[in-house]
C-alpha cells in the first residue's frame, strides 16, 4: 500500500488564486486600482517566453494589470538599467520582474540591484534577502514562499524537525534554509544545507524529517536517500527528452517519485507540486506591494 500522501500544489494554488482575486475585487470596489505587474523579457529564450506568458495569463485571471516590456538581445546593459529605473519611478506599477537568463553581456546582479526593493516582487534584491534573513517584512522569493504555503496548508509540523535542503542556489536552496530555521509557525527546524561538495550526502539526507530537493538533477533523490516517514518537497523541474510524448520531452523532478512514494509521509509531484505555487506566490507579492503592506506607500 502506498504510504505517501501527495501534496496537490495545483489545488492549493487554485484556492490561493481565488482568495487573491477576491481581494482585487475589494480593491476595485473601494475605488483603488488593480495591482500592476511589469515583466521585462530580453531576447527570445523559449522557456522564458513560456514563463512570462504564464505570469501574464495569471494577471488576467486575477484581475491584475500587466505590462510586458520586450527588448532585443542586443540591448545594452545601460539601456536595460534605464528601463528598470523608469518602472521604479512609475507609481502606477507595483511589481517588476526581470526574466532570467539575460544575455552574457548584461550582469544580472547589477540589474537585480537596480530594481526598487519595494517593487522587487521576485524577492531577489539584497535588501529583501537581508530583511528576510533578519525576520523583517520582505518579499520572499516565489518558490520558497510556495513551499512554505504548501507546508502550512497541509498542516505539516516543522518545529523541532530536521530539515535537509539539497542545493544552495540563491533562488531556492539558500533562502529555503534560512526560512525553515526562523522562529515562525512554518519554521523552527534544525536545518542542514547540502550541495555538490557535501560529503556523505546520502547519510545526510537519511537524517531528514523534511527533505527539500532543489539541485536541478532529474531523479537524483532515490529511496536510498529517504528516511521512512519523511516529508519530501521536490523543487526540481527539468525537461528530459521523451520520444513517447507529443512535445518530445517530459518534465522530471529531482526525486525519483515511484521509488520514494512508498517510503515517505508526504511528497510533492512534478508537475502539479511546487510549480503552480511559484506563480501564485509572485501574484501574492504583487498584491502586497499594491496594498503597501511590506513597504508602505507614500500616497
Amino acid at each position: 500500500m502506498k504510504m505517501g500522501q501527495i501534496i496537490d500544489g495545483k489545488m492549493v494554488a487554485e484556492s490561493m488564486k481565488a482568495s487573491i482575486a477576491a481581494e482585487v475585487k475589494e480593491l476595485l470596489a473601494s475605488g483603488k486600482r488593480a495591482p500592476h505587474l511589469v515583466a521585462i523579457l530580453v531576447g527570445n529564450n523559449g522557456a522564458s517566453e513560456t514563463y512570462v506568458a504564464n505570469k501574464v495569463k495569471s494577471c488576467e485571471e486575477l484581475g491584475f494589470s500587466s505590462t510586458l516590456l520586450r527588448f532585443s538581445p542586443s540591448i545594452t546593459e545601460e539601456e536595460l538599467l534605464q528601463a528598470v529605473r523608469d518602472v521604479n519611478a512609475n507609481e502606477d506599477m507595483d511589481g517588476l520582474i526581470v526574466q532570467l537568463p539575460l544575455p552574457d553581456h548584461i550582469n544580472p546582479d547589477k540589474v537585480m540591484e537596480t530594481i526598487d526593493p519595494a517593487k522587487d516582487v521576485d524577492g531577489f534584491h539584497p535588501i529583501n534577502i537581508g530583511r528576510m534573513a533578519k525576520g523583517l517584512p520582505a518579499y520572499i522569493s516565489a518558490t520558497p514562499q510556495g513551499v512554505l504555503d504548501l507546508l502550512a496548508y497541509y498542516k505539516i509540523e516543522t518545529a523541532g524537525k530536521h530539515c535537509v535542503v539539497v542545493g544552495r542556489s540563491q533562488i531556492v536552496g539558500l533562502p529555503m534554509s534560512i526560512l525553515m530555521q526562523r522562529n515562525h509557525p512554518v519554521g523552527n527546524c534544525t536545518v542542514t544545507l547540502t550541495h555538490s561538495r557535501t560529503k556523505n550526502l546520502v547519510e545526510m539526507c537519511q537524517q531528514a524529517d523534511i527533505l527539500i530537493a532543489a539541485l536541478g538533477k532529474p531523479e537524483f533523490i532515490t529511496a536510498e536517500h529517504v528516511k521512512p516517514g519523511a516529508v519530501i518537497i521536490d523543487v526540481g523541474l527539468t525537461r528530459v527528452e521523451d520520444a513517447s510524448k507529443k512535445s518530445g520531452f517530459a518534465l522530471k523532478g529531482d526525486v525519483l517519485f515511484d521509488d520514494v512514494i512508498d517510503k515517505c509521509a508526504y511528497i510533492t509531484p512534478v508537475p502539479k507540486g511546487v510549480g503552480p505555487m511559484t506563480i501564485v506566490s509572485l501574484m501574492k507579492n504583487t498584491l502586497l506591494s499594491a496594498k503597501g503592506l511590506i513597504y508602505p506607500k507614500n500616497n
